[in-house]
């Protein structure tokens, strides 16, 4: 049957990520015990105004095929939000609408790229990236950064894999694994860099309203050069915990975004008309609940790198945004646990969860194995039992 199979499918990997919330969850359902640090997507419910918007739109009967990018409502309510939140100007022309931001990065990676382009991604990736690049038909290109400088590449690191099949970079800030942010200055540096040698930017900013103790700022935001080369990537999903309805979005120039939707038009179609209108209603309503989810989230973050940073052979810096954190395991690499020898992440990962009952995920899945990934996405309750569970194991390697 193999030989049935298309070369380019057979070489995408799957998710990592997705691989072990699986087994955690086959775990829970046996009636296992298992705390679960994989989770990609906020704990709350999606707020009451945009769940009552979404049963009025059922009610109502607007369950029918909208314009294959989305509606004009929607679009305008993204315009607005641009504005607003980073001094963006866009008009309806420049949004396009998908099915969740992955989507949205693979319209845009089809939209710009022909055979053996090159697109540019920091090491340690969100998993799909790389992936995404392939179907595309294109080449991912690592720049492999460093847990001292914040997990972060600059023009210095752009200079060393610029070659003349570069096409992109893909920017993702705040970032997933890592929770790294790049501050204004950061962004100048790139963005001239990008101007300067003809080079596109996807800005993946899914996490933005996720930020502790700095501002977001969009690359696109700088000035027009950049704008009109910056694809922006942005979704519902994490800021108003509105994972399964399925709505991400992207800004672009109108020739980019008119490509992205002639593409989604003979693939998908639009995106499900109920979460549109219910989206529209979660940009242009009230904001408590994003605000207070937040709150949360910097409190459980507090917690978990004072407790890991307590850990003997464990690490980790402190991260700016999303709800992730990226553990250094380097110390205990090469050490056993009752005769296994921790010789990758997945391997310490497989201990975590057949012994301690606690699923991480490996740095592996996210090209760097000197780590693993633990999302504060869960309870106070959870991220406590859990990181006792944790400690135990490590304090028993040897």
């Amino acid at each position: 049957m193999k030989s049935n199979l298309s070369t380019k499918g057979l070489s995408i990997s799957s998710s990592v990520t997705l691989e072990i919330t699986a087994k955690a969850k086959d775990m829970r359902d046996q009636g296992i015990d298992v705390i679960s640090f994989g989770a990609g997507e906020p704990d709350f419910i999606t707020p009451k105004n945009i769940r009552q918007e979404g049963i009025r739109v059922i009610e109502e009967g607007l369950v029918k095929y909208t314009a294959a990018s989305g509606i004009i409502e929607l679009k305008e309510a993204i315009c607005k939000k641009f504005k607003k939140e980073n001094n963006l100007d866009y008009s309806s022309e420049n949004i396009i609408i998908s099915n969740g931001a992955k989507q949205s990065i693979y319209n845009a990676l089809m939209a710009i790229m022909n055979p053996g382009d090159e697109v540019i991604i920091g090491v340690p990736y969100w998993v799909s990236y790389p992936e995404l690049i392939k179907i595309s038909g294109g080449e991912p290109v690592y720049i492999q950064t460093k847990e001292d400088r914040n997990f972060k590449f600059n023009v210095e690191d752009l200079n060393k894999v610029l070659t003349d099949r570069t096409k992109a970079i893909i920017l993702n800030s705040p970032s997933n694994p890592t929770g790294s942010i790049y501050d204004e200055q950061e962004l100048k540096e790139i963005a001239d860099w990008a101007v300067k040698n003809d080079i596109l930017i996807i800005s993946d900013e899914i996490y933005e309203q996720l930020t502790y103790d700095e501002n977001h700022v969009s690359i696109a935001s700088l000035n027009d050069d950049i704008k009109d080369r910056t694809i922006v990537i942005n979704g519902m999903s994490k800021a108003y915990a509105m994972t399964g309805w399925r709505i991400g979005y992207a800004a672009a120039h109108k020739d980019i975004v008119r490509v992205m939707s002639n593409l989604q038009s003979h693939t998908t179609s639009n995106p499900c008309s109920i979460s549109q209108y219910a989206s529209v209603v979660g940009l242009s309503g009230d904001q408590s609940n994003v605000m207070k989810m937040k709150k949360y989230f910097k409190e459980r973050r507090n917690y978990m790198v004072e407790i890991i940073n307590n850990i003997k052979g464990l690490s980790c810096k402190k991260p700016g945004g999303a709800f992730y954190i990226m553990v250094n395991i380097t110390n205990i690499k090469g050490k056993v646990f009752n005769d296994v020898k921790i010789d990758t992440s997945l391997d310490l990962a497989k201990i975590l969860l057949d012994n301690g009952k606690v699923a991480v995920i490996p740095g592996i899945g996210f090209g760097d194995d000197d780590y693993i990934r633990l999302s504060y996405a869960t309870s106070m309750e959870n991220i406590k039992e859990g990181l006792k569970r944790i400690k135990d194991i490590i304090e028993n390697i040897n």
